[in-house]
C-alpha cells in the first residue's frame, strides 16, 4: 500500500489532471482532518452509499459538484499551492455542496445556487483564514457554516426556492423535547453521529468514515469513536430529544472536536484525553445553546458548535505535547495552514530586509 501511495504521488506530480483529482480526493478527508486521498475516496463511497440509501442521490451529486467547483475556484484564485494540494480548499465546498440539495427543494436553479455557494465558500475560507491566522488558528469548517447559513436565510426571500430544513421556527421555550431511552438501538445512532458530519443519516456511512479515519490515523479513529459515544450518552442523560438522538444529531460536532483536540492539535495522552472529554461536553452545550438561538429562524446549527468549541479549547494554547507525534496525521488542516502562513511571513520579512 505504501508503494502504491508513493506511485500515486509521483503520478500526481507529473500529470496536472491527476494532481487535480488528488487535490479533490483529499478534500473530503480534510473534513475529518486527514490528508489522504485514499481516505477521501472511501469517504466519497460512504457518501454515495448514504445518499442512495436515503433516496437522495442529488445530495451526493451536489457534494461532488461542490468539491470540484471549490477546488477549481481555489486554483483559479492562485491560492497557496501546498494548501491547495492538501485539499484545504475542497473540504468546506464539499459540505456546502451536500447542504444545498439537502435543505433546498430540487429544481434546476438550485444547482446554480450550489455552484455560486461553492465559489463563495472558497472566498470566505480565504477571508476567515486571514483573520484567524492572527491567533494561530484556522477557520476549520466555519466557511461552510457561514456560507450555508447565508444561502438558506437568503432562500427564504426567493420565490424560486423552498427551504426544507424540517425545522419548525419557534421561540425558545415553546414545546418540550421527548427524551430517548438507553437500549442497543443507540449503537446505530452513534454511527449516525459520525455520518452526520456530512449531513447524512446512515450507520453504514458512519462506519465507512471511521474506516477512512483508521487508514490514515488510528488515533483520529479512536477519538472519533470516543466523541460520538460520549456525546450520545451525555445527551441521553440530560434528556435531549429522542428523535434527534437517534439520527446522531447530538454527536457529529463532538466527533470533530474530539479528533482535533485529541489527535491533531495535541499528542494523544492521559491529560489530552481528559481535555478532549471536557471538549466533547463543551461542544454539546454549545450546540444546544446555538440550537436555541437558531430555532426561531429555522436554520440548522451545522458544524458551528464544533468550530466555536474548538477555538475556545485551542486559544488558551495549552501545549500538552509540543513535539509532534510520529503516528499523528501529517500535513493536517491545522499544520498545513500554519506552515503556509509561516512561509509567507518569512518571505515577506526577507523581501523587507533586502529592500532595507
Amino acid at each position: 500500500m505504501a508503494d502504491s501511495g508513493r506511485g500515486w504521488r509521483r503520478l500526481a506530480e507529473r500529470n496536472p489532471l491527476i494532481r487535480f483529482v488528488d487535490a479533490c480526493l483529499r478534500g473530503p478527508a480534510q473534513v475529518v482532518l486527514q490528508n489522504n486521498p485514499l481516505s477521501g475516496l472511501l469517504i466519497l463511497v460512504a457518501l454515495a452509499w448514504g445518499a442512495f440509501e436515503n433516496g437522495t442521490p442529488r445530495v451526493f451529486g451536489g457534494g461532488v459538484l461542490g468539491l470540484v467547483v471549490g477546488t477549481a475556484t481555489a486554483l483559479a484564485l492562485q491560492v497557496d499551492m501546498p494548501s491547495w494540494r492538501s485539499g484545504l480548499f475542497g473540504f468546506s465546498p464539499v459540505l456546502t455542496g451536500l447542504a444545498v440539495p439537502t435543505f433546498l427543494d430540487q429544481r434546476p436553479l438550485m444547482w446554480l445556487y450550489l455552484v455560486l455557494g461553492a465559489i463563495a465558500t472558497v472566498v470566505v475560507t480565504l477571508a476567515l483564514n486571514a483573520v484567524f491566522k492572527r491567533w494561530n488558528l484556522t477557520a476549520y469548517t466555519f466557511p461552510f457554516v457561514l456560507t450555508t447559513w447565508f444561502l438558506l436565510m437568503a432562500a427564504y426571500q426567493f420565490d424560486r426556492f423552498t427551504v426544507l430544513t424540517k425545522l419548525t421556527p419557534k421561540f425558545p421555550g415553546e414545546g418540550s423535547p421527548a427524551g430517548g431511552a438507553f437500549d442497543w438501538g443507540l449503537l446505530p445512532s452513534m454511527l449516525n453521529g459520525v455520518s452526520q458530519i456530512f449531513l447524512i443519516e446512515s450507520w453504514v456511512t458512519g462506519l465507512l468514515v471511521l474506516v477512512a479515519l483508521l487508514i490514515n490515523s488510528r488515533w483520529s479513529a479512536l477519538f472519533a469513536v470516543i466523541g460520538t459515544v460520549v456525546a450520545t450518552l451525555l445527551a441521553l442523560w440530560f434528556g435531549a430529544d429522542g428523535a434527534s438522538l437517534d439520527k446522531g444529531l447530538f454527536a457529529f460536532n463532538a466527533v470533530l472536536t474530539a479528533i482535533v483536540v485529541g489527535a491533531v492539535a495535541h499528542r494523544p495522552g492521559a491529560l489530552v484525553t481528559v481535555y478532549t472529554l471536557f471538549g466533547i461536553v463543551l461542544t454539546l452545550f454549545v450546540q444546544m445553546a446555538l440550537t436555541t438561538m437558531l430555532t426561531p429562524v429555522g436554520i440548522p446549527v451545522l458544524t458551528g458548535p464544533f468550530n466555536i468549541a474548538t477555538w475556545l479549547l485551542l486559544l488558551p494554547a495549552r501545549h500538552f505535547a509540543p513535539v509532534p507525534n510520529h503516528e499523528r496525521v501529517k500535513d493536517s488542516l491545522l499544520s498545513t495552514v500554519r506552515d503556509s502562513v509561516h512561509l509567507r511571513e518569512k518571505g515577506g520579512n526577507r523581501v523587507r530586509s533586502e529592500r532595507g
